[in-house]
């Protein structure tokens, strides 16, 4: 069988892996940088986010207006974005303009012109965000619930603070790029139609001369409140229940995700049922699989009426426990089915794939091809996720709400 997924360490510490896809006519990448907003400096949270944002407004020769004409004109379909431990570049194109798109943001990320210009622009955005995260309770309820489970630096939101934006500088901006924007612990995942030596040939003639910068230290600090209450003027509480699990390395961790499928996921799941098409409690009740490096977190939200609040919060972590009993087939059945429906869409994207190769080897230290994750799907069985429920039971929630009143927790 051809080989179709590859990788390669330049000496700097850069990562290149990639697969090929050659079903498809496009090519995609993902630039995971070691430039999270965990390592956003004391006092100025949201400096990730604002890094990100003025390094994408020119690089090298190009200014911002031409920097982005010539990403149009290569048909790129681009994101971005800051999570804990990384800031993230992504582009999508046909594969025979992936070459000169990899050109522009390896400048991007070694040349970046950060121009004064344009600093409060970017500030000006920022906070846009923060004030329509203000204005959207189930965005801040998900944030402030991360806040209070998860050690500093780990809980931070990537939008950081008013006050820290309002603060922040572009030296300070300069300062944040020239220590985390570096080529050790960078990963580049590249999908698609490619051909795997001229795109390590190509990817180390840009890279491969960047020059490393020491690693900085994270010191983790104290969770907040395991009970928390925010208060928020309306007629709607919102509830985030939130838990520990393993992470994505971990060898238990389809087990663990497979039991949040059989609990939130479809018009059959369990908080569906019985949270919302049994006693209409609300409309939107979920729970997600959220992992970092080192941990994996359980969240589950709901919103409500405030004068149903307390019956909702009650039958949801009433379904959390029931769920140590165990999973019955049809529900393994079920979830099965969504995954390989996803793993399917996964492979008609070069981009979904991209992105996904990447932060495999983040987590992994390898890529997990797309037959090894239905193998293991395929593996999953009543018996092996509810002998993983009953060593690891959910509990030690941590529930914060906002809305008018606080609510009891029953522990």
């Amino acid at each position: 069988m051809k080989q179709s997924i590859f990788s390669h360490r330049y000496d700097n510490g850069l990562v290149l892996v990639a697969e090929a896809i050659n079903s498809l006519e496009s090519a995609a990448f993902t630039f995971l940088t070691p430039a999270g907003c965990a390592f956003d400096p004391p006092g100025r949270a949201g400096l990730a986010s604002l890094t990100c944002d003025l390094a994408l407004r020119g690089s090298g020769e190009l200014d911002n207006r031409q920097f982005i004409e010539m990403l149009d004109n290569l048909g790129v379909e681009r994101s971005e974005g800051v999570s804990d431990s990384h800031t993230s570049y992504s582009g999508a194109m046909l594969a025979g303009d992936l070459p000169q798109a990899l050109g522009l943001y390896a400048n991007l990320l070694r040349r970046a012109r950060l121009p004064a210009e344009e600093f409060e622009a970017c500030r000006q955005v920022i906070l846009a965000e923060l004030q329509s995260i203000e204005d959207d309770p189930h965005a801040k309820t998900m944030i402030e619930l991360r806040r209070r489970h998860l050690p500093p630096p780990w809980g931070r939101s990537s939008h950081g603070r008013r006050e820290d934006v309002l603060a922040a500088t572009r030296d300070d901006v300069r300062g944040q790029y020239a220590r985390l924007y570096r080529p050790n612990g960078c990963i580049l995942g590249v999908a698609g139609r490619i051909e795997w030596e001229p795109l390590r040939d190509q990817v180390g003639k840009l890279l491969a001369d960047w020059q490393p910068v020491p690693e900085v230290a994270l010191v983790e600090g104290q969770t907040g409140p395991r009970v928390d209450h925010v208060p928020y003027e309306g007629h709607q509480t919102h509830i985030g229940i939130a838990y520990n699990s393993v992470p994505y390395r971990d060898p238990k961790y389809f087990q663990a995700w497979g039991a949040v499928g059989a609990l939130s996921g479809g018009m059959s799941s369990r908080y569906f049922t019985e949270v919302r098409e049994k006693r209409g409690l609300c409309y939107t009740v979920y729970a997600s699989y959220n992992t970092l490096r080192d941990r994996g977190t359980v969240v589950s939200y709901a919103g409500t009426s405030a004068d149903r609040a307390q019956e909702t919060l009650d039958v949801m972590l009433g379904e959390l426990r029931r769920l140590a009993e165990g999973i019955e087939s049809h529900e393994i059945d079920r979830l099965k089915a969504r995954i390989k429906s996803s793993l399917i869409m996964q492979q008609e994207s070069s981009a979904a794939r991209s992105s996904a190769i990447a932060r495999d080897w983040y987590h992994l230290g390898r890529v997990r091809p797309l037959d090894e994750v239905s193998r293991l799907v395929d593996e999953l069985s009543c018996e092996s996720i509810n002998a993983y429920l009953s060593e690891n039971p959910p509990g030690n929630f941590t529930v914060l709400t906002l809305g008018p009143e606080p609510l009891k927790v029953a522990r």
